[in-house]
């Protein structure tokens, strides 16, 4: 599949459940977050969404993009297994950085587990590097889990 013929737009309630499918197949979902309250989160105000990048029918890429005024974050991005390695990741974090140019925002942030090496090596194909800030997290909601 050439990567013109990715459609990229804003999700909708009906691409909920093949996006969440999607998330799954990819390996991105953890027990302790709810992918659906996520995606809800996401599209509850202006600062956020999930691009979806689209191959006729087929959700083939997402992306959830938000920022607070200065920092975006990316998260959730995903490329159908059967569809990787032909550029459609590289199409939907493109897309993902023009929304953000957009917005104004200067700059991208993004999480990648330590132990996936290949995320981390795309993401540094594509210019990003390792930032020298820590990550400090905190479960506001009692919750234990890391991620």
């Amino acid at each position: 599949m050439p990567t013109a013929d990715l459609a990229i737009a804003d999700i909708t309630d009906a691409d909920v459940p093949r996006v969440i499918a999607l998330w799954q197949a990819c390996g991105l979902t953890r027990p302790w977050n709810d992918p659906a309250a996520d995606i809800a989160l996401a599209r509850r105000g202006a600062h956020s969404t999930v691009l979806i990048g689209r191959h006729e029918d087929a959700i083939v890429a997402t992306a959830m993009v938000g920022h607070d005024g200065h920092r975006g974050w990316v998260y959730y991005v995903a490329v159908d297994p059967n569809s990787q390695g032909k550029g459609l990741g590289r199409t939907i974090m493109a897309s993902v950085e023009a929304w953000l140019r957009r917005a104004g925002v200067p700059k991208l942030q993004l999480l990648v587990r330590r132990e996936n090496a290949k995320a981390s090596g795309f993401y540094q194909s594509l210019g990003y590097e390792e930032s020298t800030s820590v990550m400090l997290a905190k479960w506001l909601d009692g919750r234990t889990p890391t991620a």
